[in-house]
């Protein structure tokens, strides 16, 4: 267990610094053990709120102004000092954060389902804290939330403390993206690091194929259904987990089975697609499915027949 040093808050600045470039992680497969802060890996857009006595500007994880897209957020974090606030803006749908649902709000210009969960605290009323330990930062954005009894929209990102296998399982069960678990003695640093670690989880499952794009040595990607009840409908396509020699050997197995149309119940319009009798089933990972029942970042893991 790291000893928690005494707060040693940085003098005084003069003025607020403009956009600051993210913290980011580093994928691991297993959460740490240690001295490490763990905290649910939010789906969403990564945004800095800069608040300057109740004004305030939203940036993007690559510095730009979102502001008139996240007014509300903006609005709903109402303090009257300064200060510098990393986190996730997301949507909730069925229970978990849902990047799909997301981009549907901001297409349609709503801001009615956005949350803000906030995860780190970069600066506090001319202060600069990003040399202060990450645990005395999350303490201070604790305090800033109960301080000026802020509420959704704008949500304080708990955390827990030790062995975070226990939760990355929990974050398994409930189909969440995964964890990151932070070293709770570490600075803010503005590049990817293994201060902080991502630990995602992932599902897996078997899907018909029902066609496939072809390329000169095997297929460019794979079109997937699934099973309903008596109908086969479709889950969207994978084109990456293969190398050229396997790639090839997919191409073999489907030209056996290849169909003048698709066999999906409600047929579906790809120009370039070669369609195929669903005899093959892709062993398929993939991270969830989106509101249109599609499968989202998949990757091929292996080919078998029914």
């Amino acid at each position: 267990m790291v000893k928690r040093a005494k707060s040693r808050m940085p003098a005084a600045s003069a003025a607020m610094p403009g956009f600051i470039k993210p913290q980011l992680a580093t994928l691991r497969t297993r959460a740490p053990k240690g001295d490490y802060l763990h905290e649910i890996k939010y789906d969403g857009y990564r945004v800095q709120l800069h608040l300057n006595h109740r004004k305030g500007i939203a940036y993007t994880r690559n510095g730009l102004d979102w502001t008139k897209r996240f007014s509300v957020i903006v609005g709903a974090f109402d303090i009257p000092g300064q200060a510098i606030v990393d986190g996730e803006v997301v949507v909730i749908h069925e229970g978990r954060t849902n990047f799909s649902e997301l981009q549907a709000e901001l297409a349609s210009g709503d801001q009615d389902r956005l949350l803000y969960y906030a995860f780190d605290l970069l600066w506090l009323d001319g202060q600069d804290l990003r040399k202060t330990q990450q645990v005395e930062r999350k303490a201070l954005l604790k305090k800033l939330f109960d301080t000026h009894a802020l509420e959704a929209p704008v949500l304080y990102s708990e955390h827990l403390e030790g062995d975070g296998q226990e939760l990355f399982e929990h974050a398994a069960r409930l189909s969440y993206e995964g964890i990151v678990s932070k070293r709770a003695d570490a600075p803010y640093r503005s590049d990817r690091n293994e201060a902080w670690l991502k630990i995602k989880t992932v599902q897996r499952g078997k899907f018909p194929v029902v066609g496939f794009i072809k390329d000169p040595s095997g297929i460019a990607a794979l079109y997937l259904g699934k099973k309903e009840g008596k109908d086969l409908v479709y889950m969207g396509k994978v084109g990456t987990g293969w190398n050229r020699t396997t790639s090839s050997k997919i191409r073999k197995s489907l030209d056996t089975v290849v169909s003048p149309k698709a066999k999906l119940t409600k047929p579906i319009r790809k120009p370039k697609a070669t369609w195929v009798e669903p005899k093959f089933f892709a062993d398929i990972e993939y991270r969830d499915i989106t509101s249109e029942g599609l499968l989202r970042a998949s990757s091929f893991k292996g080919l078998s027949k029914k």
